[in-house]
């Protein structure tokens, strides 16, 4: 398996979660920028992507600096719903959610600025919603 560099991180995260919309009425908009970057970091750390069945989505797997499993998550179900493939991840893997890293589009930013957050509220964001009622928490960044 690739490893997968996370120098500088006091927590390294072990789910990494894209949102998006599937399909080409989708691609290459802003609201899609979560796949780009799952997209972006399975070719720069050469982890095949594959489609899952059991999380609704495409995913590849590594191993950290750490020897930790590392996942990379599409989820496919829509926006709205992806907190259905995000909780079927977490749990095949027994993973906490304080152990996911989610990479979306914020409207309230301007474009090309990036904010990162430890945790916090949906602030708005459906599929953000999703993942916080499926998940029964929003302490994961």
């Amino acid at each position: 398996m690739t490893q997968v560099s996370t120098a500088g991180l006091n927590s390294s995260p072990l789910l990494i979660v894209g949102l998006g919309n599937p399909g080409e009425k989708y691609a290459k908009t802003r609201h899609n920028v979560g796949f780009e970057v799952v997209d972006a970091l399975a070719a720069r750390w050469q982890m095949p992507l594959s489609q899952h069945r059991k999380f609704q989505g495409i995913c590849g797997e590594g191993r950290n600096n750490d020897g930790h499993k590392i996942i990379l998550l599409k989820p496919q179900t829509y926006m709205n719903r992806s907190g259905q493939s995000v909780q079927a991840a977490l749990q095949w893997y027994k993973y906490s959610p304080e152990s996911v890293l989610v990479v979306y589009d914020d409207m309230d930013l301007a474009l090309g600025r990036l904010r990162l957050r430890l945790s916090g509220s949906a602030g708005g964001h459906n599929g953000m919603k999703s993942i916080i009622t499926h998940l029964g928490s929003q302490r994961f960044p």
